[in-house]
């Protein structure tokens, strides 16, 4: 195995990103143009550092691991792929293919504002699988949105090691954080540097460049129930049906955290239902 690791924006000082923290913040609650700017810039990195002047093997991207609801970086890692393949086609070189990095254990939690350890215990006890015989022979890249302590990292590298893979293999990722002095908590700073409430939401969902991600349906099913009712009341019925599936889709109806806001949820979609059938629609 012959590991490689790849970012774009290296974080050794809290004041000075590299990066529009605003923006960092709608990506993460599912803004697709950000994502976009995001996923494009990380491949022409990518392609500058590593890529240009030599020979191309298959590539294989692997966005970070997740159950049903994509994560963030799934977004990031699509525009990733148009502007790469964009590149590989024309200079001959084969485009990428993608498989799925596939996990067990979905948590409550906000990952982002904790230390190193209780990040590592937190997800020690998850299981990632991936198909081993589609990656033979070759170069994987594992895409993320931001490294912090190397947690997930390490996950990844776990699995790699369960599954015997003996491929080249990238780590990539939008921003690191290099400067161990700062406490990995500066994930949570930008994770809500412009989504300060729930009600921050609305601009994201109601643009046409908006895309669900796990992150946003977490932080919607765990807000305080009554703002939440009053925030659900200015949602169209397809952004309510979608988040209801979703979240369904991930098992998040068996969370106890989640059960209160959840079941409001499918009560509003049963009375809209039969109020509409009762108006004769």
């Amino acid at each position: 195995m012959m590991k490689q690791t790849y970012s774009l924006h290296k974080i050794t000082d809290a004041s000075d990103f590299g990066f529009c923290p605003d923006d960092y913040s709608r990506f993460k609650f599912g803004d697709d143009a950000v994502a976009a700017k995001f996923g494009i810039s990380l491949a022409d990195g990518f392609i500058a550092h590593h890529l240009s002047g030599r020979s191309i093997p298959q590539l294989v991207v692997v966005s970070s691991p997740y159950a049903f609801i994509p994560t963030a970086t799934f977004a990031m890692k699509n525009h990733f792929v148009f502007r790469l393949n964009r590149w590989l086609a024309t200079n001959g070189h084969p485009v990428l293919q993608e498989t799925k990095v596939h996990r067990t254990i979905t948590y409550k939690e906000d990952y982002g504002e904790l230390d190193a350890e209780q990040r590592l215990k937190l997800i020690g006890n998850d299981s990632f699988h991936i198909d081993r015989e589609f990656l033979a022979g070759k170069t994987i890249l594992f895409l993320d949105d931001i490294r912090i302590t190397g947690g997930h990292e390490r996950m990844i590298l776990k699995m790699v090691e369960a599954y015997q893979l003996t491929n080249e293999m990238y780590m990539l990722y939008f921003a690191e954080l290099q400067n161990h002095n700062i406490h990995p908590n500066i994930e949570n700073y930008l994770n809500y540097h412009y989504v300060k409430s729930v009600f921050h939401l609305e601009k994201i969902i109601q643009d046409e460049h908006f895309c669900i991600n796990t992150r946003i349906v977490k932080y919607i099913l765990n807000y305080d129930f009554d703002s939440f009712c009053i925030f659900l009341q200015n949602q169209s019925d397809k952004f309510i049906h979608l988040l209801y599936d979703m979240a369904l889709g991930n098992g998040y109806h068996t969370i106890e955290a989640y059960q209160r806001n959840l079941h409001y949820i499918n009560s509003y979609i049963f009375h809209r239902k039969h109020k509409s059938i009762e108006h004769g629609n």
